[in-house]
């Protein structure tokens, strides 16, 4: 069954059938193996991966690295709770090393970005630092990798 899980994160546009010849299984064992997964919350949802380079729509991503003081008995899910309630928040992560919590966010601007840091994540109680990091450019997310526009041909006029 893990396989039909693997065959689902890659690509679920797949179809019923098609992911049951993959992973040989039945259709029928398929609907109920996913019916079960999305019941018991495996599966939390299906999303497609946009390059919004290619439609022109300007956006801004930034990962912020969050040092927080845990709380005595929940540790750091009560902050991170209180920050990923946020609709800007698009991932977030408890993480080893010199920072605790990575969270990445999108915004229209680099301004949007720097306010929801001042403004929202900054003032958390238990938030003592942050770090703010702009992503340039993205060349693979969730083993898909963004491919280079082909260049626009452009008309010279040399005089």
């Amino acid at each position: 069954m893990e396989k039909l899980l693997e065959l689902l994160e890659q690509d679920c546009s797949l179809s019923t059938a098609q992911l049951a010849a993959a992973a040989g299984l039945s259709l029928e064992e398929t609907e109920q193996a996913i019916k079960k997964y999305e019941e018991e919350q495996v599966i939390l949802g299906y999303k497609a991966i946009i390059d919004w380079d290619r439609v022109r729509r300007e956006t801004v991503t930034a990962l912020i690295e969050v040092n927080v003081t845990p709380q005595s008995e929940n540790g750091f899910d009560r902050v991170a709770e209180r920050i990923y309630q946020y609709d800007e928040v698009e991932s977030m992560y408890l993480m080893s090393g010199s920072f605790d919590l990575t969270v990445i966010i999108s915004g229209r601007t680099l301004r949007e970005v720097a306010q929801f840091v001042g403004e929202r994540l900054a003032p958390i109680p238990g938030v003592t630092g942050t770090a703010t990091h702009f992503i340039l450019k993205k060349y693979k997310e969730k083993h898909l990798v963004f491919r280079p526009q082909e260049p626009e041909e452009r008309e010279y006029i040399f005089v």
